[in-house]
């Protein structure tokens, strides 16, 4: 609704747009609990909001002031509200516009996955602070410039130009990619797999593969990628939210249907001629969907790391690579490599040390172990070293 209301009157008034939804919602429960639910309550909606707009435009003389003049083929009176279009087609349309605007180079990367959480995924301030592990001053304060970024620069709801339209998509598919990065391995202290947040990001990665201007190859390799991912959530965390490593996972719990339309994803992005970062990680993604344990599986995911490593270095990619030898050449050539990376702020690095450790000295696998615990943020995976540990005792 925020994003069709937002279409209609224009992107300077979001944060009005933002209010007077929440306003027709809150009118909704009070009206509807009393005289029953409408026989369309999607129109109903609509209209209030729509009509709740022209209102407060008007009252504060910014509708005659601004909006009449770019409105000029719309009707003159309005004593009775023209039926607003709230089709899915106009929805879609409204919300593939809303995040191509949010993601304007003129708002910070963190900035527009909070605007993407408020506005197209409709959390609460309290639950984005919560997923970025900050207070929810921090968060009004970032969307508040964010809004004033959109306002002051003009940004407007519509597709960009040919010319701009890759850059803006990579601006799109990295707030996505942050988006279900977030939630796969949150950051919060209760949790470390948010499956809303994967969700809302696999929803508006399907939402873009949907338009033909943008469903790319890249695009498809992102779908592709959250698809393996998804697929193993359940056998990824148990019951008590201890996490599961890869290792220990029960593959009976991969959902198949998931599995399947990620490898179909995979093979429309395997179409073109570019390889982004996200089809190397949707291949590495696919491998580890794989049931068998042997040389050959993990030599291919290594060289893919090595592929991702030249592109897209980061440490994670480092320790992960890491892994991947440690099952392709055996621990002393994997731990040669981790000593050298010497990242002594990282609870993961340690965690990898600790195994690596265990197979020529206990002592120091212990004193990596009890560092990654020191290190670790999250009560869910402070838990899942403690087992580690009494594993090792």
């Amino acid at each position: 609704m925020v994003a069709v209301v937002s279409h209609s009157f224009g992107l300077e008034h979001l944060g009005l747009a933002e209010d007077i939804v929440s306003d027709t919602f809150l009118k909704a429960a009070e009206t509807w609990n009393v005289r029953g639910i409408p026989a369309n309550p999607r129109a109903w909606l609509y209209a209030v909001a729509r009509q709740k707009m022209l209102y407060h435009l008007r009252r504060n003389k910014l509708f005659k002031a601004k909006v009449l003049p770019a409105a000029a083929g719309l009707q003159e009176s309005y004593t009775g509200i023209q039926e607003p279009d709230f089709s899915a087609k106009n929805i879609e349309d409204s919300l593939l516009a809303m995040i191509f605007a949010i993601c304007t180079p003129a708002v910070a990367s963190e900035a527009q996955v909070g605007l993407a959480l408020r506005i197209l995924c409709g959390f609460s301030i309290d639950e984005i602070a919560e997923a970025f592990f900050t207070s929810k001053d921090t968060i009004n304060k970032r969307l508040y410039r964010a809004r004033e970024k959109l306002r002051v620069e003009r940004v407007t709801m519509a597709l960009p130009s040919e010319k701009e339209l890759p850059g803006r998509l990579n601006n799109v598919l990295h707030v996505v990619y942050l988006l279900f990065s977030e939630g796969y391995y949150s950051r919060t202290q209760k949790e470390i797999l948010r499956r809303d947040l994967c969700h809302e990001g696999l929803r508006l990665g399907l939402l873009l593969t949907r338009n033909e201007k943008v469903n790319l190859p890249k695009t498809n390799a992102l779908v592709a990628l959250m698809c393996f991912h998804a697929s193993r959530f359940d056998a990824r965390q148990a019951i008590d939210d201890y996490f599961i490593p890869y290792s220990e996972q029960n593959e009976e719990l991969w959902d198949m249907d998931l599995l399947n339309q990620g490898v179909n994803f995979l093979n429309l992005a395997m179409q073109g001629d570019e390889m982004s970062s996200y089809h190397i990680e949707a291949q590495i993604a696919y491998w580890h969907c794989q049931k068998t344990d042997t040389k050959e599986k993990w030599g291919t995911i290594l060289r893919l790391y090595d592929q991702l490593q030249r592109i897209n270095f980061s440490p994670s990619v480092a320790l992960n690579r890491i892994y991947a030898l440690y099952k392709v050449s055996g621990w002393k050539m994997a731990l040669a490599e981790a000593e050298g990376l010497r990242m002594e702020n990282s609870h993961f690095y340690f965690i990898l040390l600790g195994e690596l450790y265990k197979s020529t000295d206990r002592e120091k696998a212990l004193e990596s172990f009890n560092r990654a615990y020191r290190l670790a943020k999250n009560e869910t995976e402070k838990k899942g070293i403690e087992r580690k540990i009494e594993n090792m005792i």
